[in-house]
């Protein structure tokens, strides 16, 4: 059937995924990275094993990414003063500079990807989408997982 709603939003994404690594490579980040540090941005100091639920990675893929942005100096591990096993994920000042550059490229490449998209069309779009998600028992935010 080539008008399958879930595939047509599986080939968007997986489109949107792919193009925004291509410009990322410029910064020498990639779409992954990109997620860690922007949720950090948000919520710095994070458990190791939240943030691999936060970003819908398992806890080792988590643990290799952060082993490179740590060998980066963009993030440190500390411990968790509550949990003697645990750590928690911080940037450093080192990260803000490409924070900066990717919030600027994402803006970019999401302009670029919705051109020709009217306001309403992306409202309804989004609306839609919450709807499945809600539908599905992911709730109207979506699993909670975010990226």
């Amino acid at each position: 059937m080539d008008d399958n709603f879930a595939i047509e939003v599986a080939d968007t994404a997986h489109a949107l995924r792919r193009a925004f690594d291509r410009r990322a490579c410029a910064l020498g980040a990639t779409r992954a990275q990109w997620r860690v540090l922007a949720r950090l941005s948000r919520e710095d100091g994070q458990r190791q094993i939240a943030l691999a639920e936060a970003i819908d990675v398992e806890p080792i893929t988590l643990s290799r990414m952060v082993d490179r942005l740590s060998e980066a100096g963009l993030v440190e591990r500390r411990p968790d003063g509550d949990d003697r096993r645990a750590w928690r994920i911080h940037l450093t000042a080192k990260a803000g500079p490409l924070l900066d550059q990717l919030h600027v490229l994402a803006d970019d490449f999401l302009a670029d990807a919705l051109n020709g998209v009217g306001a309403d069309e992306q409202r309804i779009v989004l609306e839609s989408l919450r709807r499945v998600r809600a539908n599905l028992g992911c709730g109207a935010a979506g699993t909670g997982k975010q990226s």
